[in-house]
């Protein structure tokens, strides 16, 4: 296994570790004297620098594979949907924001996925990078607005806005170049199959 999948990997045990800090009612709400929330906030941002450093890495030495195409969106997907599902259960970001958030990325994993069984591929956009950047930023700004610097809260929480509408537009984006892409592959085949008749 080479270094950028060993990185994926590393952000996905993360997860669940993330979510125990989160959710887990610790005496003085302190870690080994660390508020619980800065704790928080560090595992989320060590695995979101995981999430640059492993397609930054793979790119840079030339060892992108199968396996790590297949992992990392995985691995985003589970890092930032644990990280607004735990921030639900503390009452710091509205369930119908996040529910629609989530939403998107299942309603986008599957068209990808559609998109891969008809033969082409929808590659990340501008907008997609786009919306990952203020989900972390979201994020990172609700845990620590919901503890030691309670003035972020309502930074986090329009961030949190703009994260649902970039969710939104991104999802808009990959369905109107699915099917951009799904009608140039039809008329693709169709004008093979004019060359093969005649």
């Amino acid at each position: 296994m080479n270094l950028p999948n060993a990185l994926t990997l590393v952000r996905i045990v993360l997860v669940p570790l993330l979510v125990v800090v989160l959710l887990t009612e610790f005496e003085g709400r302190q870690i080994v004297g660390v508020p619980k929330e800065l704790a928080g906030a560090a595992i989320f941002g060590l695995a979101s620098v995981t999430d640059w450093l492993d397609g930054y890495l793979a790119r840079r030495r030339r060892q992108v594979t199968w396996l790590g195409q297949m992992l990392d969106p995985i691995a985003d997907k589970l890092l930032t949907s644990a990280a607004f599902i735990s921030l639900v259960q503390l009452n710091l970001a509205p369930a119908w924001m996040v529910a629609v958030i989530i939403g998107r990325e299942f309603a986008v994993t599957g068209l990808r996925s559609l998109a891969h069984t008809k033969g082409f591929a929808i590659p990340a956009s501008p907008l997609g990078k786009t919306k990952m950047a203020l989900q972390v930023v979201t994020i990172l700004l609700l845990i620590l607005g919901g503890g030691p610097l309670p003035l972020l809260a309502p930074a986090g929480y329009a961030a949190l806005w703009l994260a649902l509408l970039a969710a939104i537009v991104s999802a808009v984006d990959y369905y109107t170049r699915f099917q951009r892409l799904q009608t140039a592959r039809v008329t693709d085949l169709n004008i093979v199959r004019a060359r093969r008749a005649s």
